[in-house]
């Protein structure tokens, strides 16, 4: 009942919103023209500040641009509909075309997006790269149409690491007795599990004060959390273990995907890709901007000696299990390893 109260009262919000607009959506791009075009709604839980979001707004200009204004893409930042667990059922029902949501939450409705929480699976961030912008990993994308949603493209993260109130995190042994913050997903709870740590799942919002009364001793994610999440008042030291590099997916709606031509479909793919690169460059200034407020303002140091081999070994058994259980898991795994 409160999936469907969900999904009704964002029906309603985003019909009132785009009717204050003066317009309209045409139900289909072969009805669409600059005068009336099809509007696609596109929600996400990031501030209008953050770097994903102004690839978003880049998306979306170049959409408009490329489709001469027969398409419109209208954003909704700052979890305006709901959480990324909200805006996906949404998105599923065809009520929002469009989300940003990191990869392994769509395990849900396709297995092989497990992969993507999977530690160490890609080795640097060139062949993390190679990987995502390779052919093998647009027909992976394109693949789970029949299980709601298309991915259009993706965008980077970063690298997570740990990082603690005091203490260094050099190889597996350190994280005994320590309580992690790690993101809801199964994957992040059997990684903790595996490297000796106890896992503890909330929501981002909740980790700063976590951190500063206790109920938390770290937390992991990439540079841009000790400053944009001021967690860097509290936790002193970020250790460079790397254990995983987890993307964001742009995803659309396989009920709406089929709303548009093939010759549109081409333009949203395009102007998303387009998007990724331009954020690469973005992503790479933000992190470095990160790392010089952390130490000079928040004296955070940075730990580079790390035993990356012993994080390897003990989670290399986890990456097997999850093969062996989710044959979808294992095609991707598979991909990534071809791509040369």
């Amino acid at each position: 009942m409160k999936k469907l109260l969900a999904v009704l009262f964002s029906s309603l919000f985003l019909i009132a919103a785009l009717t204050g607009c003066g317009q309209q959506s045409a139900g289909s791009s072969a009805e669409a023209t600059k005068e009336h075009p099809m509007i696609l709604a596109l929600a996400h839980n990031m501030n209008e500040k953050h770097s994903v979001h102004i690839a978003l707004q880049q998306f979306a200009d170049k959409v408009a641009q490329k489709s001469d204004g027969r398409l419109k893409i209208k954003i909704y930042p700052n979890a305006q509909l709901g959480g990324e667990t909200d805006v996906i059922e949404q998105l599923m029902a065809g009520v929002l075309a469009m989300t940003k949501v990191s990869a392994p939450g769509l395990a849900t409705y396709n297995d092989g997006y497990n992969a993507f929480g999977l530690p160490y699976i890609f080795e640097s961030e060139a062949q993390f790269y190679q990987v995502m912008d390779s052919p093998q990993m647009r027909k992976f994308f394109m693949s789970s149409e029949p299980d709601g949603f298309v991915t259009l493209t993706y965008y980077t993260s970063g690298s997570r690491s740990f990082y603690t109130v005091d203490k260094p995190i050099r190889k597996p042994a350190d994280l005994k007795g320590l309580k992690i913050r790690v993101q809801d997903m199964k994957t992040q709870t059997d990684m903790m599990k595996a490297l000796g740590g106890t896992p503890v799942t909330m929501s981002y919002g909740d980790v700063y004060t976590s951190l500063q009364t206790g109920v938390i001793d770290g937390a992991e994610s990439n540079e841009t959390a000790l400053t944009t999440g001021k967690h860097g008042e509290v936790c002193k030291v970020f250790s460079y273990d790397e254990h995983s590099m987890i993307p964001d997916a742009l995803i659309m709606s396989s009920l709406v995907w089929e709303k548009l031509s093939p010759e549109d479909q081409k333009i949203l793919i395009e102007a998303a890709t387009e998007s990724t690169q331009a954020h690469k460059v973005a992503w790479e200034k933000s992190i470095k901007d990160a790392v010089e407020e952390a130490k000079s303002k928040m004296h955070v140091e940075f730990v580079k000696d790390v035993d990356k081999k012993a994080f390897q070994e003990a989670t290399k058994q986890m990456n097997a299990d999850y093969a062996a259980k989710y044959p979808k898991v294992k095609e991707l795994l598979d991909a990534i390893h071809s791509v040369q």
